[in-house]
């Protein structure tokens, strides 16, 4: 019985086998950049529990500036994953849905009670809907190249950032007062509803890939000039930024439908057929 179980003295020679595969940095880089984020998310929801709105708003938009940066950053670095694009989704719902609906519901639409809650979570679970949607856009083969310039609804970050404008208002000195919260609530609903919606708004992914020798020199004024102004004057500048970007939404559905209505390239333009004419003599 003892030959059907020999003894088994393992080769101290060989190599052992590792558990896990070792995980390039270029992978870790853009992933760490949205943990980063997703930490200024939940603090802003920490110092919306303790009515400090200003450094809120600092904090959605420092976590809309990542978010920006660790896409690209995975992209140029070859460091894309789906641990990653999940990972982002996740810190997305809760920076630019969960964050900006309890920021607006401790401002002013805690005024309407019930009602300022409903608006809260349909803006939340807009945000939420409008991720998985886009996630699952994102395995479509037959998607045409030039889409990927249009997002399909409002982006959540551009709706989190556009939602807080009666925030941005209140630190102009514009009376937000408990009277005006159900204008307040029919605009964070309609906000929900554009992040929600079919209606396509301009990405601006493909930016910066080719970019005219003649346009580098304004394109750096530009920039410093911006973050000159969001930096001396912060709530002035999102105010304009966001009745700007909502202002150019029919220029952005103008453009999709005309390049909707051009043939795809290699395909054979319709022809009708061709009548003989009269006979020359």
């Amino acid at each position: 019985m003892s030959d059907l179980f020999p003894p088994f003295a393992p080769d101290p020679h060989e190599p052992r086998r590792r558990l896990f595969k070792p995980v390039p940095f270029r992978v870790i880089a853009p992933n760490l950049i949205t943990l980063l984020g997703l930490c200024l998310g939940l603090t802003a929801i920490r110092l919306a529990y303790e009515e400090r709105l200003e450094p809120a708003v600092f904090a959605i938009i420092g976590a809309a500036l990542l978010d920006g940066i660790d896409g690209r950053l995975a992209r140029l670095l070859k460091g894309t994953s789906r641990f990653g694009a999940e990972l982002d989704s996740l810190s997305d719902f809760v920076c630019f849905g969960v964050a900006p609906a309890l920021i607006l519901y401790s401002f002013v639409l805690d005024e309407l009670k019930g009602l300022g809650w409903v608006a809260a979570l349909v803006f939340a679970i807009a945000a939420g809907l409008r991720l998985a949607r886009f996630n699952v856009m994102l395995d479509d083969p037959n998607r045409p190249e030039w889409q990927k310039n249009f997002f399909v609804g409002m982006a959540a970050p551009a709706g989190a950032v556009s939602a807080l404008l009666p925030v941005y208002l209140h630190f102009l000195d514009v009376p937000i007062r408990p009277a005006v919260a159900p204008l307040v609530l029919v605009y964070v609903v309609f906000i929900a509803f554009l992040m929600v919606s079919t209606i396509p708004t301009y990405s601006g992914k493909t930016m910066g890939k080719r970019v005219p020798r003649h346009w580098v020199p304004p394109i750096f004024v530009a920039a410093a000039a911006f973050i000159g102004l969001l930096v001396s004057f912060p709530f002035a500048t999102l105010a304009v930024g966001t009745i700007l970007y909502l202002a150019s939404i029919p220029f952005g559905v103008a453009r999709y439908r005309q390049l909707d209505r051009q043939p795809a390239p290699g395909t054979p333009l319709a022809t009708g057929p061709v009548e003989a004419g009269p006979e020359q003599p």
